[in-house]
């Protein structure tokens, strides 16, 4: 039970209903951690008045932050916390994700929550340039707070690529089903697995016409079958539970989750440097936009953030 200890939890300061503090509130119930509300807040016209002295702009920074102090102590209270510690930092910088990050790498925080937005008319989650430097850069999980709510006997599924021999692949396939199956049992869900593969690549098809696509996709499917079969019973993980499908993995991914009605989908980001442009581009970006459930990103061991 020694995960989740040290949460950091970042606050928004455009909305007064902060989901990603629920949602903290919520996993220090089952941890026994302890959070931290982290707050940066700039405002670029206090940087501007040059009339007045580097004292005078610093006293102006401070009421500002003496302000929003209030309003999240304030907020804090409002909520229902009992026997959880709430700490609350508020930092004044123009670049979040860097205070973040390295409050993270500085002190050790074994998760970062965070909420997301959503664009009213699209109904749709918009990412910031905040959510995609963490997602890249933190070394620690980081959690992406949306509406869907986490019920008892709930469901989590999990993104694997167990059809590829590479060690880094199947390192971090056996981190992703770890960190699942620790916080399936402390939120009391249920583990899903879900694994991706190609279709027949059509310029083969085009240009060997003695090439069999229908034998292709089932020695495909084959393999891919054993791979999950193999990795599901390592961890005695029911075969029901297990889903491998045709397809791009942000379709497969996406209509896995839903229908399952997932309340958490955790995807692992390869690349020694945080998210490869390859990923980003293919992948994630498109997962973790397209589903209406929170995502849990998870580094690879070994992993060292830029701002490290």
């Amino acid at each position: 039970m020694g995960k989740y200890k040290k949460i950091l939890t970042v606050i928004d300061p455009s909305t007064e209903d902060q989901k990603a503090l629920k949602r903290s509130i919520e996993l220090a119930r089952h941890s026994g951690g302890d959070i931290t509300a982290f707050l940066t807040i700039y405002d670029f016209s206090y940087e501007m008045t040059t009339m007045l002295s580097g004292e005078e702009r610093e006293a102006m920074r401070q009421c500002v932050i003496n302000g929003r102090q209030q309003w999240l102590d304030d907020l804090i209270t409002d909520l229902d916390h009992n026997n959880i510690t709430i700490n609350s930092c508020i930092i004044w910088h123009n670049r979040p994700f860097e205070k973040i990050i390295k409050k993270v790498i500085s002190e050790g925080y074994d998760i970062v929550i965070k909420g997301t937005h959503q664009h009213d008319k699209l109904k749709s989650v918009i990412f910031t340039p905040t959510d995609w430097h963490i997602l890249r850069k933190c070394p620690c999980p980081v959690l992406l707070v949306k509406d869907h709510s986490w019920p008892d006997n709930g469901n989590i599924l999990t993104a694997l690529n167990v059809g590829s021999d590479d060690e880094e692949h199947k390192a971090l396939n056996q981190k992703l089903t770890d960190e699942t199956i620790h916080l399936a049992s402390l939120i009391k869900a249920n583990t899903h697995l879900v694994n991706s593969y190609p279709g027949t690549p059509v310029n083969i098809a085009i240009e060997i016409p003695e090439f069999n696509a229908c034998e292709y996709n089932d020695t495909m499917l084959k393999h891919h079958l054993a791979a999950m079969k193999n990795h599901a019973q390592s961890y005695s993980i029911d075969h029901n539970n297990t889903h491998v499908k045709e397809g791009l993995p942000e379709d497969v991914i996406q209509s896995t989750a839903e229908e399952i009605d997932a309340e958490l989908v955790v995807l692992g980001t390869i690349g020694r440097t945080g998210l490869s442009a390859a990923l980003i581009g293919n992948t994630a970006e498109h997962v973790i936009d397209r589903l209406n459930c929170d995502v849990l990103a998870i580094k690879p061991e070994g992993y060292i953030s830029p701002l490290a």
